[in-house]
Parts: structure tokens; sequence; C-alpha cells
């Protein structure tokens, strides 16, 4: 390594008094001040043989820095930084100046580096399978240069995760989780954390992974209904929790994944579980306006590489019946059954339909017909061929799904029995009923696809980290 660059020796945590400055931090206080930086080497322009520009990137940061040759700066020097592959990470020490005039092309405009010194911490590999000027091209721009697929992007998602787009959408994410955990917390929920290696599927059906336990099986929990359900009856009186949710669904879609994160609650309620439902409601749209009001900035560079309009929320929760939403589409020419669970296709027309009426992108639809719902959902008082069962949808699409829970525990073996599940492989929560259970509903939203329908990004994938579905099991 020379006097001002070279390459670093792996960091071995030697080194206690390095002090840096972080590249968002600086503004007009710092003009005229030399600093040491760290960064990804953005780009990286050549002019002539004394000269190098280069764009250092931190984050959603960029600034101009500039190395010329002088009587500190050697041609040595200059071959050596023409010759850093980008996306290396690489330290910098540098007086911070005024640029002749604003650099566009930076998320700093008015200031710049002249470089004194350089050094590579972390050297890329000269060919990137995929680039990051590329990965942050929009598909839909009118263009002849290169774009990078979803298939590629999740091929080599850690390149692709560092694009503007990708890193406000994972800001965006965290913020909407925080802004559900205050609003829960505010309202007296107790964060809880259940099992998720399971005796019996927890939802019935064949949607469920099945693994070797030890001398017996298991399964993966395809939600935290049971245990939820049981800590209600343990008068926690109300809970949610976050975790991982398994589907054992063979479903290549843009909205489904074999594993994602849930959001799910429960409540126990007075007289009717409407007190539950319009409480989930409200508390919906708060997140939703909240992380749409905050997030501003992130939304803004999201936007540009999926364009999209905010959501529109209704004034108060929009609330019609499922056999509403089953006239309202079939006034539309469409057949719809009336105990017959909606397509994918129907919810979009439906929410178009909504849409166009009420004027709102968020609305809820109520009392589910009870074959369509599983083996815990509460049958209407009104019609015993309907539930107390809900969803509510973000842009004609599923976000969240509800009901009142049977709580006598007589009529949910009898349920249970109709939907062929294995009473003693659930025996422990059955028996949590027989000791005194209060009323209660609850629901469970996917975090993942509520991001994607937030947003209005065209697949899942783009909203979560490192996907599973039924043909992807890395990165």
């Amino acid at each position: 390594m020379h006097e001002n660059y070279g390459d670093l020796p792996l960091i071995s945590s030697i080194h206690t008094d390095l002090n840096f400055t972080a590249l968002p931090s600086l503004d007009a206080t710092t003009s005229h001040k030399k600093i040491r930086v760290r960064g990804r080497l953005h780009t990286s322009r050549r002019v002539g043989k004394k000269m190098i520009f280069i764009i250092l990137r931190c984050q959603f940061t960029t600034i101009q820095s500039v190395v010329a040759l002088s009587s500190t700066i050697t041609n040595e020097m200059i071959e050596f930084v023409a010759a850093i592959p980008l996306e290396s990470i690489v330290d910098v020490i540098a007086t911070v100046v005024t640029p002749s005039k604003p650099v566009e092309a930076c998320s700093i405009h008015n200031l710049e580096l002249s470089v004194s010194e350089m050094y590579v911490v972390s050297r890329a590999c000269t060919r990137l399978p995929i680039t990051y000027e590329d990965a942050s091209r929009p598909a839909h721009a009118a263009t002849d240069l290169a774009t990078v697929s979803l298939d590629n992007r999740l091929n080599f998602r850690t390149i692709d995760l560092r694009t503007h787009a990708n890193l406000a959408i994972f800001k965006i994410r965290s913020a909407l989780l925080h802004t559900f955990r205050t609003h829960f917390r505010a309202l007296n929920f107790t964060e809880i954390h259940t099992p998720k290696i399971i005796e019996a599927a927890s939802e019935g059906g064949a949607n469920v992974f099945k693994l070797e336990y030890f001398k017996t099986h298991a399964y993966l929990a395809q939600s935290p209904q049971l245990y939820k359900q049981m800590c209600i009856c343990a008068d926690f009186d109300r809970v949610f929790e976050v975790g991982a949710v398994f589907r054992a669904e063979n479903s290549l879609t843009h909205r489904h994944m074999t594993e994602f994160v849930g959001v799910d609650a429960e409540m126990a309620f007075n007289g009717h579980y409407h007190e539950a439902m319009n409480l989930y409601a409200e508390l919906m749209s708060k997140v939703i306006d909240e992380v749409q009001t905050n997030q501003r900035a992130e939304i803004a560079l999201v936007r540009k590489m999926y364009p999209a309009e905010d959501v529109v929320l209704p004034a108060t929760p929009l609330v019609i019946t499922f056999a509403e939403g089953v006239q309202l589409l079939r006034e539309s020419g469409v057949e719809a059954g009336d105990f017959d669970d909606l397509s994918t296709a129907q919810e979009r027309l439906l929410g178009r339909i909504v849409k166009e009426r009420y004027g709102a992108d968020f609305y809820v639809l109520d009392q589910f017909p009870l074959s369509v719902r599983p083996f815990y959902t509460m049958p209407s008082s009104a019609n015993p061929l309907y539930s107390n069962s809900y969803d509510m949808f973000l842009r004609g699409e599923e976000v969240l799904s509800g009901a009142q829970r049977i709580h006598g525990s007589e009529l949910l073996k009898e349920r249970a029995v109709f939907h062929g599940v294995d009473l003693e492989s659930i025996r422990c929560y059955i028996d949590a009923f027989a000791y005194g259970a209060p009323p209660h509903a609850g629901v469970g939203i996917g975090l993942d696809r509520m991001v994607m329908l937030l947003l209005g990004l065209p697949d899942i994938r783009c909203a979560t980290l490192f996907p599973r579905d039924p043909k992807r099991l890395r990165p």
C-alpha cells in the first residue's frame, strides 16, 4: 500500500481512532473541512490522463469526488483509482469544496470532495452479474438500455437491494411494522411469540409443510391462530404477533409465497364481533395514513421505479356485506355464486367497482359464506350459511382476513369434525375452551402483501427480502 492510496488489509478491528464523517451528514457547515468518508464507488469517469470524477454512494446519498493530478496525487494513484471496480467500498480522505456549478447527478448538489487519499476497503469483482445502473432502471422505461428481470433481481438480490427504490421499499416496510406495533400497544395489545413447529395443521387442509420430528412428525405453522386464541382463554384480553407463516401452496402467482411474515391479532369483545372488526378497520386506516404521510421521501423514490397513486382511504370504515359484493359483481355482468369464494379477478373487479362508487381503495367485506372459512369461524346468527367473518381489501386485493372465533368447546368440536380435523391432534386447543373462554375475534395480515399493495408494486417478491415460493429456495 502506498502513502495515500492502495488496498487496505482486511479490517480485523485493530484501529479505534479513525474519525469518519457520514456522507448523509455533509452540508454547508462541513465546507472547507478535511474529512474521512466511506462509501461505494458508484461511478468513475476519467477525463484525460490527469483527472478522474467519481461518485461515492452511501444508501440514498451520492456526492461527486475529484481526483486530480497534483504534487501529492501521482500518475500511479490516478491509474490505481481508475482501475477500482464499481461497487467497491472505499475510504476517501478529502476536503469538502464548492463545485463550479451544482452537480445535478448527485443528491448533494452544492458540495464535492477534493480527494487527497483513497483506499479500497473491499474490492468488488470486475464483472458483476447485474449492474446497479441496470437494476435501477424501471422495466417500463422508454429506452433501449438494459433492464433486469425479476428472476435475475432475485438471483442476485444483494446487488438489487442496493438500489434506491429497494432501499426505500424496506425502509417503508420497517416503518409500517413499527407503526403497527405502536398502535397495537396504544390499544393495550400484548405482543406474543408462538411456536412455529406444531403438532397439527393450524388452519386444517392440505396446505401444510410436514416434517420429521424425532420419532414422530410435526408441521410448520400456517398461522399462530390456535395459540393466540389460547392466550385469549388465558385472559390476555388482546394480543398480537409478528412472525413467520408457512403455507405449502403450489401457487406461482404475484401475491402468494410459501413463507411470509404475518401480523396477527386477537381480542376479546363484549356483545358483537363488529366491536373488533371496526377497531381493526380503523387501525388499518390509521397505519396506512401515517405511513403515507411520514414516508414521503421514500415513497417518492419507489414511485420512480414503480409508478402508482397513493391509497385513497374512506373517512370512516367502509363495510359492505359479501352478499352485497356479489350483487355488485352481478350488476357488472360477472357471474358470482352466493356461497363461492371470490377469485382474484372478481376481487380486483369488485375493488374497481367500490373505487368508482365510493371513491375508496380500502374497504371491508363482511359476512362471508361459512363454507369457505376455517373450522373455528363462528356461524352467523342471522343465517347459518354465512359466518361472522370479514376480509379487508386494498387496491382490489385481500390484505387482511379475520373473524369471530367459536368460543364454545362443543360447537368447536362439531365444526372441527365437520372439516375433517382430528380432534386428538388439537386436544390442548379444544380443552382451553372447556375451561371458559370469552367471545373474541381476530385478524391475520400478510405484511409482505400489504407492502406490495400499499406501494402498488407488481409482485409480492418485490416487497420481500429473500422470497420463498414453490420454485425458489435461494438465496
